[in-house]
Parts: structure tokens; sequence; C-alpha cells
């Protein structure tokens, strides 16, 4: 967890090992940002799980060894790695999945395809593929499903040359979302609807990492994402397919704030759930635990669903 959040948004005094217990009484929802850094242990998940509440939901983010360094090419082994990690000891807790781009890898429809089909789709099909993990995960593997539940995908990209049709088609094809990345104008940012879910990650409105959102910019995002919740498809200048098909069932949204350098993520995360009408009810103190619980990762964000 970030030090600066200490007597910012945690209360002055909080123990540690408190952290998740408070934050999960105030949102929905975080990104589990460490896998994407490192194989996690069982574990770690296990003990995240047990933190949060029944209807608690964590992202996880798969790692860059697959996304950076593998480009998505030969990564097997590494997926099933990934996999075996401990990630299905979430249970129903388990969310999407992201997986972010390096700025460096362009649009190559073949490679991404190829990606795409790897991907399981269900949490008992991820524990198949978990299975084939390498030595590495020897003596701390997870292979098990506790649920058979779907494993939904998003895909974070940060290269210009996604802002292609041909992408979001093929988006479309393999039910994989695209993260809507509000990103100060660093990397590309698009709108369009792939699946039957929408991700948004909110890195900063005008500095990067570290600026926050004014009422006027909250308000934007909860117009954007009410429509996107009724299962519509706004068309804008960041809309480069197709219209999406309505949704009358609507859309699930997840929401996750990255903009944690000067502590504006978790308010405006709340700000922005009140905003939606999603915030959790009043939050109860946290009370203690035998045993110390290491957050998930190095950052927290929430879920407007």
């Amino acid at each position: 967890m970030y030090p600066p959040w200490r007597g910012e948004f945690y209360p002055r005094g909080l123990a540690h090992r408190l952290e998740l217990d408070y934050l999960s009484q105030r949102m929905t929802s975080v990104e589990i940002n460490g896998s994407f850094y490192s194989l996690q242990r069982p574990e770690s998940y296990q003990a995240w799980r047990e933190h949060t509440p029944e209807d608690f939901v964590f992202a996880v983010k798969g790692g860059r060894f697959i996304t950076h360094m593998k480009k998505l090419h030969g990564v097997e082994a590494p997926l099933a790695n990934f996999f075996a990690s401990g990630v299905l000891a979430l249970g129903p807790k388990l969310g999407p999945v992201l997986w972010q781009l390096p700025p460096v890898l362009p649009f190559e429809p073949e490679r991404l395809a190829a990606f795409f089909e790897l991907l399981p789709r269900t949490t008992v099909e991820a524990a198949a593929l978990a299975r084939n993990h390498d030595n590495r995960l020897e003596g701390r593997a997870w292979t098990e499903a506790e649920v058979d539940q779907p494993l939904r995908h998003a895909l974070e990209v940060r290269h210009p040359s996604f802002r292609d049709p041909e992408f979001v088609d093929l988006l479309r094809q393999h039910d994989i979302a695209l993260v809507v990345a509000d990103t100060a104008g660093t990397w590309p940012y698009l709108e369009d609807v792939t699946a039957d879910f929408v991700y948004v990650r909110l890195h900063g409105a005008e500095e990067l990492y570290a600026s926050g959102y004014t009422d006027q910019a909250l308000d934007h995002w909860a117009e954007r994402i009410g429509r996107w919740r009724a299962g519509e498809d706004p068309r804008g200048e960041h809309t480069v397919g197709a219209p999406a098909p309505l949704r009358p069932g609507g859309r699930d949204v997840y929401v996750y704030f990255d903009n944690d350098v000067k502590v504006h993520a978790p308010f405006d995360a709340i700000n922005l759930s009140r905003r939606l009408g999603v915030a959790p009810p009043a939050p109860v103190e946290a009370e203690g635990h035998d045993a110390p619980v290491e957050p998930p990762g190095r950052s927290r964000r929430t879920r407007a669903r």
C-alpha cells in the first residue's frame, strides 16, 4: 500500500494489516496490481478473499512477463503459471482479468488472435490450464476451481495503431473488453464497447497518475457509465468501430482509479460511487485479526457496477 495514503485516506494509526478491511467497507472492488510484477502466492489471494465482504470483487492484472517481455508470443507456460499462482483461490470474488500491452507493441491482428485463443473463458478452464504449470510453481500451485463461473478478460492498449475498426471487430469476435483508459493524453483513448461489460481505468485527468477529477469531470463519467450500464454504446470522436447493439439487460461496468500518487484515487472513487448510487452502506469499524494481511499489490481502486 502507498504510505502517503496513511493519515490521508486511512485513519492515522490504523494497523497495516487492517487497511484492506477498511478499504473494502468503502468500495466494492479493487484491482490487484502486484500480479503484474510477479507471481503472487495462493495464501495471499486467500487472505485477500477472507478479509473482504461477500459481494466484493477483485480484478486481477495479468503478468508483465506475458505482455511486456514475451509480448504475447509463446506464452502457454507463463499463462499456466499465472493461473496456477493462486488467482482461482479468490473463488466467486474473482472478477475480470486485465491485460495491459506496452506502448511499443502495435496492432498485429494475428498475434492478438493467437493470444485470445489461449485465454480460458471459465474458471474450470483456467484450472485445467493451471495444471500445465512448470516447475517454478511446484509445491505452491492452486489448480482447482471452487465454482464454475465465466472468466472475463479486458485489454488495455497503448500504441496509436490500435485506433482501428479492425481492432474493435477482433475484440468483439473474441468477447474481450476494450479498456477505456483516461491517461491525460499520454496514450490512445478509445470508448468502443466490445463485450458484455465495460472496463474503465482513470489514470488522471490532467497529469498521469497524479491529478484528481473535478466534480464536473466526475459528473461526466457518471453520465457515461450510466449509459454503458443501461446497455447503450454512446458514440463520439473516441469510438472507431461500428456501433455495438443495444443490450437490454444492461452491462456491468468496472471502474478503477489509478491517480494514486497524491491520494486522489480513493476519494475520487468514493465520490463517483455516490453519484452512481453504488456506494456501500456506512462502514463498520474494522476489528483486529490474528495475522497480518498483506495488501493486494500496489494499488486500490473501486468498481462502479
